[in-house]
């Protein structure tokens, strides 16, 4: 045992996630309505994980999820491939006019006083029919699953997704693997089929399943019904909300061992203030706070998550666990895209208090 958490040594697969893939249609800093081309990035905020586990971190990582047979979905698939990640599909057919569709995240980078606007086209996507009983979970975790994770993102699709997550926490309990969760709280698309009331009720059945559990206050305030605090926080890179916050998590949901989150102060779209914060088995964790000249902010979260996830699964210290995250979430948001383009030399060098100086 250790963090609390009795993290199998071994396994076919160190990391699974349960999730939506979908494409994100990037103009730059150019708004939508002025837009003449976009880059396609693939993306995803439970396969974003397993992403770069397998791509910067080196873990053998899976993803759960839907596929539509057209050529949407072979660019997502190829895209997956390239990352390392090996895919469990639900393969729907293409009717070539309406779907099932993969779905569409647009989301300019803003710029300056500008703040980045992201919108989606989630209509008839077929990882929303995702069901229990889709997938044969004996099997897949009969090979040997060391976590398992998804989020309030695949949660908040429909009434049958957050049932599908719930079928997969048991099932990797009964396996022995770690169960993580990503709040991800979006009011957006909650708001489309019962809002705040039936995200709370969704996502507090799920959590009881969980050992990880990753969000900031307002995702615990939002997501989970959990009150607010008396205390106020001083800046957003205070801590002490989302600590006051804790003893009333694990008191509701005891199996919790371990709570993270990133925090953020915006100066500007392109100038953020960035730290990281984790409640470890009793004991607070927080990171330095860097000053990032941001490229892309999308993904910054997950890209915290992965990097703390492999600390804890590597068996790192607890602060330095928090510190990877902290650091691989911080280069991330220099890349294009949702997903890592850094390499576990460069997180390491970071989270020691590397410099921007040239490496030669």
């Amino acid at each position: 045992m250790k963090y609390g958490l009795n993290i199998p040594s071994a396994g076919a697969l160190d990391f699974l996630s349960l999730g939506a893939l979908v494409h994100r249609l990037d103009p730059g800093i150019v708004p939508f309505r002025k837009a003449t081309e976009c880059q396609i990035h693939v993306s995803g905020g439970e396969y974003n994980c397993a992403a770069n586990l397998a791509d910067c971190f080196g873990l053998k990582t899976g993803i759960v999820t839907a596929m539509v047979d057209y050529p949407i979905g072979d660019l997502i698939a190829e895209r997956v491939r390239a990352m390392g990640v090996r895919a469990f599909y639900k393969r729907f057919k293409h009717n070539g006019v309406n779907g099932p569709n993969m779905a569409t995240v647009y989301s300019d980078r803003g710029f300056g006083v500008r703040p980045p606007v992201v919108f989606y086209n989630r209509s008839n996507e077929a990882a929303a029919q995702l069901k229990p009983g889709d997938f044969d979970w004996k099997a897949i975790f009969g090979e040997g699953v060391r976590w398992f994770h998804s989020g309030g993102i695949f949660a908040s699709l429909s009434e049958t997704t957050g049932e599908l997550i719930i079928e997969a926490m048991q099932a990797a309990k009964a396996a022995g693997a770690v169960t993580s969760f990503d709040l991800n709280y979006r009011a957006k698309l909650w708001s489309i089929w019962g809002g705040q009331e039936k995200a709370v009720s969704v996502l507090d059945r799920i959590v009881r399943h969980v050992d990880v559990l990753v969000g900031n206050e307002e995702d615990l305030q939002l997501g989970l019904g959990i009150p607010g605090p008396e205390v106020s926080a001083k800046s957003k890179l205070d801590p002490s909300v989302f600590i006051a916050m804790i003893g009333d998590v694990v008191k509701r949901y005891p199996n919790v061992k371990i709570v993270a989150t990133t925090l953020r102060e915006v100066h500007s779209t392109n100038h953020h203030s960035w730290s990281a914060v984790a409640w470890i088995n009793g004991e607070t964790f927080q990171a330095p706070t860097a000053e990032l000249p941001i490229y892309d902010r999308v993904g910054g979260g997950d890209g915290f998550a992965s990097g703390f996830f492999y600390g804890l699964l590597t068996g790192e210290e607890p602060m330095e666990a928090v510190k990877l995250g902290w650091a691989h979430g911080a280069l991330l948001t220099t890349f294009p895209g949702d997903t890592t383009m850094a390499t576990l030399e460069q997180v390491r060098a970071f989270a020691k208090g590397g410099s921007a100086r040239i490496q030669r």
